[in-house]
């Protein structure tokens, strides 16, 4: 059986050297609610740019995790790219899935598959939902293959926030894969940078120490997540136009040779967003109480990210459903600007 198993849509943009944007599946195993929502997500109002992504592509009906990975896969058509969905399916590692896969993983008990679970996903049958690291590491491996057939790579990938070094890391250690599959997978990341409950400033060093280009789309200062940046976090660089991105891009891998992959940090619409200030409140008392109830590992971010949505009021899960769409979206422009 092969491990590998490409989607025909997927190699055939490839070889017509078509605009391709791959996307995770830890946030349809794992990141969302498997529940249906009572009101439609703020970011598809009149006059907003994912109106009319609302109206053609969101099913008020199913559960959110499958109604917003279907909504990224439909963002990215839009955009003019064909999606490239990774996931573990029976097995095999899949580029590239069908409707029907997609909702069968919505609903099962999935794996959640970092770079470290793959192997043992894969020889045990199952299937698993990639994380950032995860996915990216699948991209490595298929651009190995694509390579070898002569075809163009994968180079771009939507997500909505990145991993990276926990609070309180000095007394646990507790750092993402995210930022060391980063490092070496030569891929553009837009995020809407490193999810609001890890220590940012500690990650921002970590991303510089990995020698991680990280770049702020039409934005001063990094993005928090479900949060706008804070002027206590400036960024070095900003870019304003898909050329200069493409170049930057092009410098980079081709003519300095480079592996590292690039960030290129997304902010959440003004609309879309959370008061910082009332979300570190909520992440705070969330840490202390994930502590002495032993949460950790892979089970803390779901955890603290549903008490966050439960604070909220349900409004840091439209928030996040805004900033998935909206980075599928802005990948998918990118991704044309790369394959010119």
């Amino acid at each position: 059986m092969d491990r590998v198993v490409f989607h025909q849509e997927v190699i055939e943009a490839l070889a017509a050297d078509r605009p391709v944007v791959v996307l995770e599946t830890a946030v349809l195993t794992h990141g969302l609610p498997r529940r249906s929502l009572d009101h439609l997500p703020g970011c598809f109002a009149e006059g907003r740019a994912l109106h009319h992504l609302g109206e053609s592509a969101w099913n008020q009906a199913e559960p959110v995790n499958l109604a917003t990975s279907r909504a990224m896969s439909h963002a990215v058509r839009m955009g003019g790219a064909v999606p490239a969905t990774i996931a573990v399916i029976d097995g095999a590692l899949h580029v590239g899935i069908t409707p029907e896969q997609l909702e069968r993983l919505s609903g099962i008990e999935a794996d959640k598959c970092s770079t470290r679970d793959l192997a043992a996903t894969l020889q045990d049958g199952g299937c698993g939902g990639t994380t950032v690291a995860g996915t990216l590491s699948a991209a490595s491996i298929a651009n190995d293959i694509l390579r070898a057939r002569g075809l163009a790579e994968l180079r771009l990938f939507a997500t909505g926030g990145i991993g990276g070094v926990h609070r309180d890391w000095a007394c646990h250690p507790d750092i993402s894969a995210d930022i060391r599959a980063i490092s070496i997978t030569p891929m553009l990341v837009v995020t809407a940078g490193a999810k609001i409950i890890l220590d940012l400033p500690a990650t921002r060093e970590a991303l510089d120490t990995s020698m991680i280009p990280v770049i702020g789309w039409r934005c001063d200062n990094f993005p928090r997540f479900t949060s706008r940046g804070s002027d206590e976090q400036p960024l070095e660089r900003r870019l304003d136009d898909l050329e200069r991105l493409s170049s930057l891009c092009r410098i980079h891998w081709n003519d300095l040779k480079r592996e590292e992959g690039i960030l290129l940090l997304n902010e959440i619409p003004m609309e879309d967003a959370l008061d910082g200030d009332m979300v570190e409140e909520i992440v705070e008392r969330a840490c202390s109480t994930a502590q002495d109830e032993g949460i950790k590992g892979q089970a803390l971010t779901p955890y603290l990210l549903t008490a966050l949505a439960e604070a909220t009021s349900g409004d840091s899960l439209d928030a996040n459903i805004a900033l998935l769409l909206e980075n599928a979206r802005l990948a998918a422009e990118a991704s044309k600007a790369l394959t010119v």
